[in-house]
């Protein structure tokens, strides 16, 4: 389960990418956008390592 989690920021940003893309604006436009998957991500991926942890 731990080896999937790096797919969940990828396809985000896949999507952001997209959506930026597709209502014209440039990545550099985008920068604030990929921070917050970023870090929403990161968040996401420690509470469920850290309860794949807890509960083992």
């Amino acid at each position: 389960m731990i080896k999937f989690f790096f797919l969940l920021p990828i396809i985000m940003c896949a999507i952001w990418t997209w959506y930026l893309s597709a209502n014209d604006y440039s990545l550099k436009q985008g920068v604030k956008g990929f921070t917050y998957i970023l870090a929403f991500n990161t968040i996401i991926v420690g509470f469920f390592v850290m309860m794949i942890y807890v509960t083992h």
